[in-house]
């Protein structure tokens, strides 16, 4: 299971009713802490008998802490991470499910526009189709989150969320279990998320995200489609150069660039050239322009918004089109690229020329990769936003 703490928590959260941010936030004594959320549960509509239920025994659980505390960075390079999570075992596997629930598969895209290697993929790599869902009670992961006072206002609602889930049968508040951060199933969603666009795959009267896989690929295109999905296109195209002079500085997310614009600056196509010339495309070099090059359309922000990493996101949309039918990338040969403490005085320097580079990290987020673009431009290098020894000696 991957290590994330998805966009689609924050927008939760945002997403709460006034009435549930009026609520007391956080801290204090425990059991009066539960009493409270009993109360608002209630009043929204909660049976008695439920809300007691679905709290009874509920207790802090020191290893979500924990875990909240020490969420680590993602520090490895797309070639790093894409070839250990797209793996040969996973490819095979994720084919296997494809064919093994091609109907449901087939409902999922005639009623969402998901494709089947898209549901796939993210199933894959959230938890291997199933296979690694977490071992956090969830009630409690939630009611931990919730009391703690870092970030309340996004797992109040969450908890609240949960009580309503054993209302309708969907979750055991002592037996359910799931991630460290509340997420449940085996696509690894949260509860609002859960009770927004369940659906019932395999017909049997209950949304089961960690049992039922139909439910599970039903509920993840419901969820991506609400995303914004946009049917019948494409997410990802790998992609090889022109030799000789390129627009490098226009690479990276957020150019206005069109598919005829790259076309005709001579990019061509690995596995097939969509069919509209009109889309927005962006080019991207996960590890610069002497690594593999990828355009990317509007539904490559459905990613974005699974999960904030641009390596992951960029692997997962990767892994959707090679389970379509794409070829493995060309790794080429991108060199060296800058360690940590590297990193962190890239971004230093960065900053200190008015760049906003957010975070003073190590790591080569989006803000980082358009600062390293800005300065390779000024500096009459290669704008491919890939920083190297020889920027950082340069700045």
């Amino acid at each position: 299971m991957t290590s994330k703490f998805p966009l689609a928590l924050l927008l939760a959260g945002l997403a709460a009713t006034p009435a549930l941010a009026q609520a007391p936030a956080c801290g204090g004594n425990f059991a009066q802490f539960i009493e409270g959320v009993k109360n608002e549960a209630i009043a929204m509509g909660v049976s008695a008998d439920v809300a007691q239920k679905a709290l009874r025994g509920a207790s802090i659980d020191n290893k979500v802490l924990s875990r909240d505390r020490a969420q680590g960075v993602f520090r490895q390079t797309f070639l790093e991470f894409s070839r250990r999570s797209v793996s040969a075992n996973r490819m095979q596997v994720g084919a296997k499910k494809i064919k093994q629930y091609a109907d449901t598969f087939a409902r999922a895209e005639a009623e969402y526009g998901v494709p089947a290697a898209v549901i796939t993929a993210f199933w894959g790599l959230e938890t291997d189709f199933g296979a690694v869902q977490g071992d956090f009670n969830t009630l409690n992961a939630l009611a931990t989150l919730a009391h703690d006072c870092r970030r309340p206002e996004l797992f109040r609602p969450q908890l609240l969320a949960a009580i309503e889930m054993v209302g309708h049968g969907d979750l055991d508040p002592r037996g359910t279990t799931g991630a460290w951060a509340g997420e449940i199933g085996q696509v690894q969603m949260l509860p609002r998320d859960i009770i927004a666009y369940g659906v019932d795959g395999d017909g049997d009267g209950h949304v089961n995200l960690k049992k039922s896989s139909p439910d599970a690929i039903m509920t993840a295109a419901r969820f991506i489609k609400s995303l914004g999905w946009r049917a019948g296109e494409p997410w990802l195209a790998e992609v090889s150069l022109p030799s000789g002079s390129f627009p490098f500085e226009k690479s990276g997310l957020g150019q206005n660039m069109k598919l005829s614009d790259w076309t005709a600056a001579g990019v061509t196509f690995r596995n097939g050239t969509p069919t509209s010339q009109d889309l927005p495309a962006d080019l991207l070099f996960p590890q610069g322009r002497n690594g593999p090059a990828f355009l990317v359309f509007p539904n490559f922000s459905i990613y974005l918004e699974w999960n904030q990493s641009f390596i992951y996101t960029t692997s997962a949309a990767y892994f959707a089109a090679r389970l379509a039918g794409a070829k493995p990338y060309d790794a080429g040969n991108p060199g060296d690229g800058l360690g940590d403490v590297e990193m962190k005085q890239l971004q230093q320097k960065l900053a200190a020329r008015g760049h906003d580079v957010g975070k003073i990290d190590g790591i080569l987020g989006g803000g980082t990769r358009a600062a390293v673009r800005a300065e390779q431009l000024r500096l009459g290098l290669p704008a491919d936003g890939w920083p190297d020894q020889d920027l950082l000696n340069r700045l």
